[in-house]
């Protein structure tokens, strides 16, 4: 079995939207069938099979976000001791070689993973590149446009 790391808040939404399923979507949906049914001609009832569609989605979902749950291996940045080493749930200050530019992310799970927000996967390309470094370390990261070195600036347990 393998365990799919987390941080304390990817699992908290992933509980809120499977706690939000359970007791207010599916309850909805099992209403909206039973008052379609009642319309009479089950065949030719567009309701009632677009009630039947929702609740294949919402009870696929509800199994989804279980089964991501009971794999989940959630990660506290907050109780590790800062190093300066970029781990899982660090946010990581980098300073890109060739412009100066600086940005800033946060490495959690895929699940979480929004690069509007500034979190990034711990699979992806760049995460990869920077578990381990320390601050200061210089990583190379192959982009879409190219290799492009990154240093690694600040690493905060946040």
């Amino acid at each position: 079995m393998k365990r799919v790391p987390m941080t304390v808040l990817g699992e908290q939404r992933l509980r809120e939207e499977l706690a939000d399923l359970k007791s207010v979507q599916r309850p909805r949906v099992i209403a909206s069938i039973a008052e379609a049914r009642e319309h009479g001609d089950l065949k030719e009832n567009a309701e009632y099979h677009a009630a039947r569609e929702q609740q294949g989605f919402i009870e696929g979902r509800i199994r989804e976000l279980e089964y991501k749950l009971s794999q989940a291996l959630v990660i506290d940045v907050t109780t590790i001791p800062p190093t300066g080493k970029v781990i899982f749930g660090t946010t990581i200050e980098l300073i890109n070689i060739d412009t100066d530019e600086t940005v800033c992310y946060q490495i959690v799970g895929d699940d979480e993973a929004d690069i509007k927000q500034g979190k990034i996967s711990v699979n992806s390309p760049i995460a990869r590149a920077l578990v381990g470094k320390e601050e200061g370390d210089i990583a190379a990261v192959q982009t879409p446009s190219g290799m492009t070195e990154y240093e690694v600036g600040k690493v905060s347990h946040l």
